[in-house]
């Protein structure tokens, strides 16, 4: 393992270029204090590392399932799943989530999600909605519940990344699960960024309000 490299994980993968808009479901944390705590001490370790992205409270998340791209699936199929997403996730509970202290893959730093089970669970239900609408885009397995506090930036020794992830003491993180949010997401300044297309909330009491196709920055 020792002569293991970081990669530039911002590479323009097959379909994207600038300017090109994605449509997905995410788990977003823009109320976690204590993910945040959590990604500010991996941040604050990993700050003198070179070649890496870190990745600020506003634009951590969990990746869910994709749905195509902008220019390729027009408004009336989205809203047709988010009804769906929306009949399907009101008869899911609320999801408490671990996030534990990082690991160091390839491409980025990785807060380990767990149980794995409810948020899959989440997922599932997202993936059902879009099959009765359109195919439904990526595989079903291999799916690990994770956030990225830091993404690779250029090539270079993943040592001195593993050096300062084992230097953060800080507890795991937990959060409360209460919604599923489909984002038009980007990745022009080397940073996943978007605005929600809407916020369907998980069954029980909740703050939150589901947003229609309004385009509300998140």
């Amino acid at each position: 393992m020792t002569d293991q490299m970081m990669a530039d994980h911002w590479w323009w993968r097959p379909g994207w270029r600038p300017g090109r808009t994605f449509l997905t479901w995410h788990l977003t944390f823009e109320e976690q204090e204590d993910v945040h705590r959590l990604a500010a001490a991996h941040r604050a370790a990993l700050a003198d590392v070179p070649g890496l992205t870190l990745v600020p409270d506003r634009w951590l998340h969990l990746t869910m399932q994709g749905l195509g791209f902008t220019d390729e699936v027009d408004a009336a199929t989205v809203d047709r799943i988010v009804a769906g997403a929306t009949d399907r996730l009101q008869k899911i509970p609320p999801v408490d989530l671990t996030l534990e202290r990082a690991t160091v893959h390839p491409e980025a730093v990785l807060l380990t999600g767990a149980p794995a089970g409810p948020v899959a669970a989440v997922r599932t239900a997202i993936r059902a909605a879009i099959d009765t609408v359109m195919p439904v885009p990526e595989p079903a397995d291999g799916f690990r519940p994770h956030v990225s506090v830091a993404y690779g930036a250029a090539a270079g020794p993943v040592g001195p990344v593993r050096a300062a992830v084992d230097l953060v003491t800080a507890p795991p993180a937990t959060a409360r699960i209460t919604h599923a949010d489909l984002i038009v997401l980007h990745r022009d300044r080397r940073m996943y960024e978007w605005e929600t297309y809407a916020r369907v909330p998980l069954a029980g009491p909740s703050d939150r309000r589901p947003h229609g196709p309004s385009g509300e920055a998140s």
